[in-house]
């Protein structure tokens, strides 16, 4: 089972809006015996606390899978126990980085993985309140993402 987890700065955003988009995409291929997806942040200022509630109204809109979440920090056995790590923007993989260890070829920038928004960071909707263009960009790269994670189920 190929183990991915996505992360952003309070995990109540960004990366829960991954995770439930995630989620449903891999129900909707009947891969959720092959890929599992999880989300955390890299601070501790919202740990317990559900998703803003503009990413549930975003997540209910398109029927995402989030009813379950709650903030958590991530943790340095979350880098032995997850194949990717995947963060939202620049400044959450330095952090991952600076605490990796020997697993930094796991950290990935969310929008590298397609070639229409390589190199872009996903803005954190809690000081922009763009919450549907955070949803837009997050979606752009599901099916890439899902691709790159189909490669490395045996």
């Amino acid at each position: 089972m190929i183990k991915v987890l996505f992360v952003c700065l309070g995990n109540i955003c960004r990366s829960p809006m991954a995770e439930g988009l995630f989620r449903k995409r891999i129900k909707d291929l009947g891969l959720e015996n092959q890929i599992y997806v999880g989300s955390r942040a890299t601070s501790s200022w919202e740990v317990g606390n559900k998703p803003h509630p503009r990413t549930e109204a975003i997540l209910n809109k398109y029927d995402a899978y989030f009813h379950d979440m709650k903030s958590e920090k991530i943790k340095d056995e979350d880098f032995r126990e997850y194949d990717y790590i995947i963060g939202m923007d620049r400044e959450n993989i330095e952090n991952l980085k600076s605490i990796a260890g020997n697993n930094q070829h796991k950290i990935h920038l969310y929008l590298d993985v397609c070639n229409k928004v390589k190199g872009q960071e996903i803005d954190d909707p809690y000081y922009t309140h763009k919450y549907q263009e955070t949803y837009e960009l997050i979606s752009k790269s599901v099916d890439c993402w899902i691709e790159v994670f189909k490669k490395g189920i045996n």
